[in-house]
């Protein structure tokens, strides 16, 4: 399985202004964006550790996504929650040649926690042997930044904020308290790694 991201959130989706209002950065002085980039790349890089945690896709962006074959012959998780649009999915042979499967033999069931791809018929398409499927699809919570839920906004500043004030120390890795117990509720449990 291998997930690819297509598009990539923008600058301009990036929370800069209460960023810097998290962090109390000093006013009153000419704002010449210097330390934008490093904002920026607190911000991406607290994002990235938090969908990694939670299986959840922050701000809505385009994902492709391989796999070499269905978990069951019906109903295959998607890899990341909430997908909102499925919009193609193709069967690749050992060749490379990729065929589009028709829309109407497959569709999305849409859940918060563990969306799946699920057969209109009795099966999903077969994949070819030594092949792979490939799915393409639209996931995230929100277009924008106020369209996130609040408690995941706050533990994005919270830990974007860690990773600016340590920035120079070598930490343990771990993510903080304050952190994990605003995300923690949205974390998927498997359950003996059940497919349903």
């Amino acid at each position: 399985m291998i997930l690819t991201e297509l598009t990539a959130v923008p600058d301009a989706a990036l929370p800069l202004a209460a960023f810097r209002e998290h962090l109390r950065l000093g006013r009153g002085f000419a704002d010449d964006g210097a330390e934008d980039g490093l904002l920026q790349a607190c911000l991406r890089a607290a994002m990235a550790a938090i969908e990694a945690r939670i299986s959840k896709v922050l701000l809505a962006r385009a994902f492709l996504w391989r796999i070499a074959d269905w978990r069951e012959p019906d109903v295959q998780p998607l890899p990341v929650a909430p997908v909102s649009v499925l919009a193609e999915l193709r069967l690749r042979g050992a060749d490379g040649v990729a065929v589009v499967v028709d829309p109407a033999r497959y569709a999305l069931v849409e859940d918060a926690l563990r969306p799946v791809l699920r057969a209109t018929g009795t099966a999903l398409p077969m994949v070819p042997r030594a092949g792979r499927a490939e799915v393409e699809f639209i996931a995230g919570y929100a277009a924008e930044w106020d369209g996130l839920p609040h408690d995941l906004r706050q533990a994005v500043l919270l830990l974007a904020a860690e990773y600016y004030e340590n920035r120079r120390e070598a930490g343990t890795g771990a993510m903080p308290f304050g952190v994990m117990a605003l995300i923690e509720h949205y974390r998927t449990v498997r359950v003996l790694g059940s497919a349903r």
